[in-house]
């Protein structure tokens, strides 16, 4: 099943929901009481509403879409084929970016905690050639070693695509009348039905697994909650007649939705203070709540954008290496910052300049312009700049 027409819509969620994670990150840098690589002194408390509300919803969404995106090139290649394609997309992204881009977050992180002294190309040296470093490093580790920090995403994207080509084979053959019964879902049954494996999992995978660490080997309630949307999006990716009703529920799902946060962050109130009779409802609440919201930013989306708007073919080129650069820059610009006091205004609008700046620049005119550094930004090889538009990676 393939699909010829440019789905603006999809290229505007996918754009939105990394833009989301950048100011996300940001905010880690100055929400209070909520643990980061670093922390500014100016920390605030009434960003844990905000970073609350995305918090439920913002990687699942990113899942979602890295579904669709499978869904819309499904066809053109054999399984296999297809394989291959996504591990080369996303595994040379991963290994450069573990190696160079995201180093200096632990040097930094390890620097804020006094665990080495100053020196970062003495750093980079030990990191590379796997040396320990003494002490606590992050994490609760006693070394520090490669890690892929925000990068968790690529591997788990890998992980759901592979692992899910067996049944996107299924869903196009013999269990197209299951994918059929899936895009015919209408009404409250849309809005109910996909969210009872979200209760599943909280209520049966959660109370095992309650940390996601992001390690990809055991995180296995992350597992079934992402590779779930994942599912999700190549389920939903090519039916227009569940695209228009995603539209004609949008009103429904932001109402509905901020109803269901309400709940989310009242339920301390109302709820019984134990058991079963707390578990289920509170339960209910946060999955309900997920995907009212996604349902709301897909309903919206569809509705709001059915051409091309500008600069939306470059951001959508360009949004993959903002992901890979993003937390790195967001982490130098806030330490080197702290150190000049700079006030709880100026200091964040400085450090979220430096961020969006810092990729901007660093995509168009290094990135962009280069050959040979555009795979290992998830960009397609080409001798010279595009021109034209981006294209819906499956990452």
């Amino acid at each position: 099943m393939t699909q010829s027409a440019r789905r603006y819509d999809i290229d505007a969620i996918r754009v939105f929901a990394f833009s989301l994670l950048i100011l996300y990150h940001v905010g880690m840098f100055y929400v209070l009481d909520w643990g980061w690589h670093i922390k500014s002194v100016y920390q605030a408390e009434w960003l844990q509403l905000p970073m609350r509300f995305s918090n439920q919803w913002r990687m699942h969404i990113l899942f979602l879409v890295s579904g669709l995106a499978v869904s819309f090139v499904w066809g053109r290649y054999s399984p296999g084929r297809l394989a291959l394609r996504r591990a080369g997309r996303l595994l040379l992204p991963l290994v450069f970016g573990m190696a160079i881009v995201v180093a200096p977050q632990p040097y930094y992180e390890a620097l804020s905690k006094g665990i080495i002294e100053p020196g970062f190309l003495d750093f980079m040296r030990r990191y590379l050639s796997f040396e320990d470093f003494p002490g606590e490093a992050w994490g609760g580790e006693n070394e520090i070693v490669w890690t892929w920090n925000h990068l968790w995403y690529l591997p788990y994207v890998l992980t759901y695509t592979l692992a899910c080509i067996p049944l996107f084979v299924w869903l196009d053959g013999r269990g197209a009348r299951v994918r059929g019964a899936l895009q015919s879902l209408r009404g409250p049954a849309l809005i109910l039905l996909p969210t009872l494996p979200l209760l599943a999992y909280g209520l049966f995978i959660f109370p095992h697994f309650p940390f996601i660490d992001h390690s990809l080997f055991g995180d296995w309630y992350a597992h079934a909650l992402y590779g779930t949307f994942f599912i999700y999006g190549f389920v939903i990716g090519q039916s227009p007649s569940l695209w228009q009703e995603f539209a004609r529920l949008r009103w429904w799902s932001v109402g509905l939705g901020a109803l269901a946060f309400v709940a989310l962050i009242t339920g301390d109130h109302w709820l019984p203070a134990e058991g079963l009779a707390r578990d289920i409802p509170q339960a209910g609440i946060v999955y309900l709540n997920r995907w009212l919201w996604i349902l709301a930013v897909l309903g919206w989306g569809h509705h709001l954008v059915s051409r091309p708007l500008p600069g939306l073919a470059y951001a959508t080129e360009a949004v993959f290496s903002w992901y890979i650069l993003h937390q790195t820059l967001t982490v130098v610009a806030g330490y080197e910052l702290a150190k000049h006091q700079l006030g709880p205004v100026i200091e964040p609008l400085l450090v979220l300049a430096v961020t969006v700046g810092g990729c901007l620049v660093i995509h168009e005119w290094v990135i962009r312009r280069t050959p040979l550094l555009r795979p290992l930004f998830g960009l397609r090889y080409r001798a010279r700049p595009p021109s034209g538009q981006g294209q819906t990676s499956a990452a």
